[in-house]
């Protein structure tokens, strides 16, 4: 044990060259992280204590059940005053023991653990359990110390041993893995529980336990809950996977079947590999080094593709699970300079910095060519940790600049006048209202830790081990006596094998005698993300004396692409709503060559789609900067494939939008006179996006906007796509266009009814209020009954997409292609190996697995399944349309908005 202990002792050998940071510098920034846990804190206590958490856009707190439903996000939640409690040993970090103690009081005073409310185990448990768990430590340190916390004895260990019991019914399984949730009051099982249904739980749930439930028996000598926890342990090292030792991502908590089969070191497993690890760490157990060690060669054997990380299947562990990588895995370079492992540790961290550099913040997924797959980024600190294990290991100066640009960033894009507000999208800097409280507990710790010396802390952090919540838990309970109460899982004892060990750590001098070698692994990566490469052509042919069509390529109004189809066995069916169906019959291909170009090209295809779709669609923004709107309105828009690229333009296209006669767009303009100089607003439908764009080119207007006819559909439900052109060279379109769907759209045509005159920007984001009005007075107050919202930098609000997946169904391999025709017939497709794929999809067709169109869960190193989340159930509803209506106001268009109002008119106030 004590070889780990002094892993990172020994690595501190390393050092790059490069620009040392002054320590006047690193003590500025240090300071500057305690000004931002200043700030977050003060706004919790202010504004929402006792609530769980702050709602930093509303000014107020959340509380469970008067807030509109986040579904497995309000997990987490149990009206236990739960920032509070995550952030208590981050106080004493930060050498806030005045804060501490007047803390501590708070919590033994207001906060109760009884209520009757279902609770996220694996969540409680790292952030509530372990919160007191850390509190007690801290205040038991300060009390030894003699001059803080006399008072203090062992309050909070009571109050965790009380919580600890309330967990324990979970447990109560064949399995001894936990359920995934439990009431707090009543258990698990029975009418008043309302859970105790649920069959399936998380690797990383039932197997984050040990640190929390062990420190606990050891703190109380009640041997119980360490039992559990290691029960859970035992039962999922014995289902893995023998072949691959690998665990999958799901698993029922009764039969111990793999319900999802996926494994990589991201959302659903990520601290289950961390616990093993530590638990090692702090129990100074050998069984759980082995087993991580027989892990850990998995993963890089399968996982590690370095710099990637990518899932696989457990059973066929050469076999990619996904094209893309959550958030979450940002923890794993941190674990392996725990590990001792270096390198790939340099190389993955340097990967994520280059995608938070690109995207200012890690998106929640992206894609391995480094593109956004899900756009939110809930302010999640693994980046951070992992950039503070690699500084401690290796003194390299380079991570204190990852650490400032986290808090550049952070202080640039998410900081409100109310604390920090989680990001909606990172593409369009839209926020969400919410500030999770391990953003408290976390990212603070391991900020003020990168830049502070030892003699700015209050005790020694090497004395202490990190829970995957970075809650403080003592290296001596490793001495605490122990006895286990409940039978093992295990059928026999287990017999160590010296080969999974690795008694030394390295030394840095030897695993790097060139102080240059880790720049040497970054510029590679550095490289890669910045620059996207094209992907060779192979010297096949589809049966005929020609290079093969790729799917990038193809054009459905070009007859040679055509007969290339017909000879690979694809034909071409056009639907009833203008897409464009492909099909593949392989008995049809004029050869087995053709067939397989035929299979190849069906795949580029549906990989072009999904890139599309979801991952390199940046949106774009339709600002209204008009009054009474003066740049607050932001509305989500797509791009197209054609026309001016608004993200190489600086300033964007501003000027008054007018309706184009026809409204369609498809035939020559016959109000000219208005639509010269104005951006055109045309509807979708009867022709082509390039059609459209080219009749109001010629008529002289600056820009257009496509605006959905069908009713109802909004960029919060629909994905965004690329509007595409139509086969001819679409070189002649110099205007920009966008797209918005019709309740984006709607908003716009209702301000245009009221207002008579509407001025919008049409840019690749939304645009700084003082940048738009360039030095002019900025407009104060609005016109009363209008509705505010908030400017770019801070709380600004846009539509925000939930980007989907196309998933093909079964062996399928057909694509859909939708080109808007101009008369297209309805055909039913074949029944044969079909499969769909869409490049501009009508939003009422768009349908998507649940497990692809959602986003990751707010459960924090746990299942992402579910992440989208859930939008507002309050949505408004769409105006009327009717004529008659202009007395309608904008307020009611923005009603979905009203639950913002507060918060945004304190803003102005602010900026008054």
């Amino acid at each position: 044990m004590t070889a780990v202990l002094f892993i990172l002792v020994l690595l501190g050998a390393l050092c790059s060259p490069g620009h040392t940071m002054s320590q006047e510098e690193k003590s500025k920034l240090r300071n500057q992280v305690v000004e931002m846990f200043d700030h977050a804190y003060q706004n919790y206590m202010d504004h929402a204590y006792p609530a769980d958490e702050l709602m930093p856009l509303t000014c107020r707190g959340r509380v469970r059940g008067l807030e509109p439903s986040r579904g497995d996000v309000d997990d987490a939640l149990g009206m236990f005053s739960l920032t509070l409690i995550d952030t208590l040993d981050t106080l004493v970090l930060l050498n806030k023991t005045t804060e501490f103690e007047a803390a501590v009081r708070r919590v033994l005073k207001d906060v109760r653990l009884d209520n009757d409310i279902v609770v996220s185990v694996f969540e409680t448990n790292i952030r509530v359990l372990g919160g007191l768990l850390g509190g007690h430590s801290m205040a038991v340190m300060l009390k030894e110390g003699g001059q803080n916390m006399q008072w203090y004895q062992d309050e909070l260990l009571h109050m965790a041993k009380d919580l600890g019991l309330r967990l324990l019914p979970a447990f109560n399984t064949s399995s001894g893995l936990p359920y995934p949730r439990v009431n707090l009051k009543y258990g698990v099982r029975g009418p008043e529980t309302r859970t105790g249904t649920e069959t399936d739980t998380c690797t990383a749930c039932a197997g984050t336990i040990i640190l929390e439930f062990a420190a606990l028996s050891r703190f109380t000598g009640d041997p119980v809950f360490e039992a559990h926890a290691r029960r859970a342990l035992d039962f999922l090292w014995e289902k893995r996977q023998r072949n691959s030792n690998l665990v999958g991502t799901t698993i029922n908590i009764h039969s111990g079947e793999w319900v999802r089969r996926d494994s990589g070191v991201g959302a659903g497993i990520d601290s289950y590999y961390e616990y093993l690890l530590k638990a090692y760490v702090l129990l100074g157990d050998d069984q759980f080094l082995q087993r991580f060690n027989i892990h850990y060669a998995s993963i890089m054997k399968y996982i590690s593709q370095p710099p990637l990380l990518l899932d696989v299947h457990i059973h066929k562990p050469l076999l990619p699970a996904r094209t893309w990588m959550d958030a979450l895995l940002a923890f794993f370079p941190g674990l392996q300079v725990l590990k001792g492992d270096i390198r790939p540790a340099i190389e993955t961290h340097e990967m994520l910095y280059q995608v938070t550099k690109k995207h200012n913040f890690l998106p929640e997924a992206f894609t391995t060519d480094f593109r956004v797959h899900w756009a939110q980024h809930p302010l999640r600190p693994e980046f951070a940790e992992s950039t503070y294990f690699l500084y401690k290991a290796t003194g390299d100066p380079y991570y204190l600049e990852a650490g400032r640009t986290i808090l550049d960033n952070l202080n640039r894009f998410a900081r409100v006048p109310c604390g920090f507000a989680a990001m909606k999208d990172v593409r369009t800097g839209s926020h969400e209202d919410r500030m999770d409280s391990f953003f408290l507990a976390e990212m603070f710790k391991y900020l003020f830790l990168l830049f502070a010396d030892a003699e700015d802390l209050v005790f020694d952090v090497e004395d202490y081990v990190f829970t995957t919540e970075a809650h403080l838990l003592p290296l001596s309970l490793s001495t605490a006596p122990h006895s286990s109460s409940i039978p093992s899982n295990k059928t026999s004892e287990e017999e160590l094998d010296d080969s999974n060990f690795d008694w030394t750590c390295p030394n840095t001098r030897l695993l790097f005698p060139d102080p240059a070698f880790p720049r040497n692994l970054r510029d590679p990566i550095r490289s890669a993300v910045d620059k996207s490469c094209p992907r060779p052509v192979p010297n096949r042919e589809p049966g005929m004396g020609r290079p093969p069509l790729r799917a990038q390529d193809f054009m459905a109004n070009n007859p040679e692409h055509l007969e290339l189809l017909r000879r690979m066995g694809v034909s071409l069916i056009h639907l009833k709503d203008g897409r464009v169906q492909l099909v593949q019959h392989a008995t049809q291909a004029v050869s087995a060559v053709a067939a397989e170009d035929g299979v190849r090209f069906m795949q580029e295809m549906m990989e072009l789609s999904s890139q599309q779709q979801k991952e390199q669609l940046p949106p774009r923004a339709i600002q209204i900067v008009s009054h009474p709107f003066f740049g607050r309105v932001v509305l989500t828009a797509g791009p197209a494939q054609f026309g001016t690229d608004l993200s190489k333009s600086s300033t964007g296209v501003r000027g008054f939008v007018t309706v184009a006669e026809p409204y369609s767009g498809c035939s020559e303009i016959t109000n000219k006179e208005y639509v010269q100089g104005h951006i055109a607003l045309l509807q979708r439908g009867q022709c082509m996006f390039a059609e459209k764009a080219r009749n109001i080119q010629k008529a002289g207007a600056i820009g257009g906007i496509v605006i959905d006819d069908n009713e109802g559909s909004s960029s919060d439900t629909a994905p965004l796509f690329q509007m595409a052109g139509d086969g001819r060279n679409t070189e002649d379109v110099t205007l920009p266009i966008l797209f918005l769907f019709h309740k984006e759209g709607n908003i716009l045509l209702e301000s245009l009814k009221e207002y008579r005159e509407v001025e919008v920007l049409l840019s690749d984001k939304a645009r700084d209020r003082a940048a738009i009005f360039k030095g002019k007075p900025l407009p104060g107050s609005l016109i009363e009954g209008s509705v505010v919202v908030p400017e770019a930098e801070e709380g600004r609000e846009t539509e925000a997409t939930t980007p989907t997946s196309f998933e093909p169904v079964s062996q399928s391999q057909m694509s859909t292609l939708e080109l808007e025709e101009l008369a297209p017939e309805e055909v039913t497709p074949s029944q044969e190996e079909v499969g769909a794929i869409e490049e501009e999809t009508s939003p009422a067709e768009e349908v998507a697995s649940p497990e692809e169109e959602a986003s990751p869960t707010e459960e924090e190193e746990a299942d992402v399944a579910q992440l989208g989340e859930e939008r507002d159930s309050e949505e408004g509803e769409e105006p009327d349309r009717d004529t008659d209506s202009s007395s309608q106001s904008v307020d009611q268009l923005l009603a979905d908005w009203q639950e913002d109002l507060e918060a945004f008119k304190q803003m102005e106030k602010d900026e008054l």
